[in-house]
């Protein structure tokens, strides 16, 4: 690895993104009316079902549980139930081992599941708590930056490198005494810069209006989003490692993209989710970035509450890259 050569094609690729100010002002503005959409269709509450959790679910032998048109989630972790139901993302908790259960007083949907609840069960003590709702804006906000991320780490490298190959322009670099190791790392440094400055702004500027939610911290945000940057754009290289037509490429990045877009949890909640949906979804990478985004901002998770969903985004960016560098292909024949 020359770090002389590799600085250089990292500013020129650098150079070359904010220089094309059609591309740069879409990145901006995309997420951002996304986001003013979202909050105007979701202003209200946002379910289409109540949402009861239940502690040990699974140990629970109940007729209510059978309730038509209840979603009933699994917890095994009370204090995690419990700030869930103080930011109305359920409606009520129940501990049927202990005899008791938990409402919001400020929840609308909480006060009519109690009244369902206690037509069946009327010996359960009751207990309350209060809480900021979280509004769907809040909810949404780390799988629409994920979703960005992810369409502009894909599509952004590769759509680029197939550009290079066909254009030859890959096929001069390789005259030269870069290496591909050297070419791919430095594609991931650029569009790392160009990706996390842009979801930068674009956080900073959607919170100045809408004041998002946020019980962690911001720096541990920032790392889960790089790493989440670099685990989708090292799958991006492998997918353009060999492509050699804008046609090829562009149906590998909708095959790579379409099930994150649709089950790594950005629209809506995988809890209730079945087993297999729920193991597909944990082979994406966009799973863990919007995962642990999420739970730093609605829950106050810390790096090492969510050191799963960093250790598998660590290996898949390890893996993809590797795998780049020794599939990658400079020239233009077929």
């Amino acid at each position: 690895m020359n770090f002389k050569r590799f600085t250089a094609v990292v500013k020129a690729r650098n150079i070359e993104f904010f220089r094309d100010k059609s591309s740069l002002g879409w990145s901006l503005a995309f997420p951002v009316l996304l986001l003013v959409v979202l909050s105007f269709v979701f202003s209200g509450d946002g379910k289409a079902a109540y949402k009861i959790g239940v502690l040990n679910l699974t140990q629970v032998d109940s007729s209510f549980i059978k309730t038509k048109h209840i979603d009933f989630i699994d917890y095994s972790d009370i204090e995690l139930a419990k700030t869930k139901l103080s930011q109305h993302s359920i409606d009520m908790l129940i501990d049927f081992e202990q005899r008791q259960y938990w409402v919001n007083q400020d929840s609308p949907n909480g006060y009519l599941v109690e009244k369902i609840f206690q037509s069946n069960y009327q010996d359960f003590e009751q207990l309350s708590t209060q809480g900021r709702k979280i509004r769907y804006v809040d909810w949404v906000l780390p799988g629409v930056l994920g979703m960005n991320m992810m369409f502009s780490c894909l599509f952004g490298v590769g759509y680029v490198i197939v550009r290079y190959r066909k254009n030859a322009v890959l096929k001069r670099l390789k005259a030269t005494p870069l290496t591909a190791l050297e070419f791919v790392s430095a594609q991931l440094v650029s569009r790392t810069i160009i990706v996390m400055t842009t979801s930068t702004i674009i956080y900073i500027g959607c919170n100045f209006f809408f004041d998002f939610y946020m019980l962690g911290s911001y720096f541990d945000l920032f790392l889960v989003g790089l790493l989440g940057a670099f685990s989708l754009i090292t799958l991006g290289l492998v997918v353009a490692s060999r492509s050699k037509s804008e046609e090829l490429i562009g149906g590998l990045l909708n095959l790579a993209s379409w099930p994150m877009m649709m089950l790594s949890g950005v629209w809506f909640s995988l809890e209730g989710a079945p087993d297999s949906i729920k193991a597909f979804a944990d082979i994406l990478p966009l799973t863990h970035l919007v995962a642990g985004a999420r739970k730093i901002i609605t829950e106050g998770a810390t790096l090492a509450d969510i050191s799963y969903h960093l250790a598998v985004m660590a290996v898949m960016s390890a893996v993809f890259l590797a795998l780049g560098a020794y599939l990658f292909n400079w020239n233009t024949e077929r």
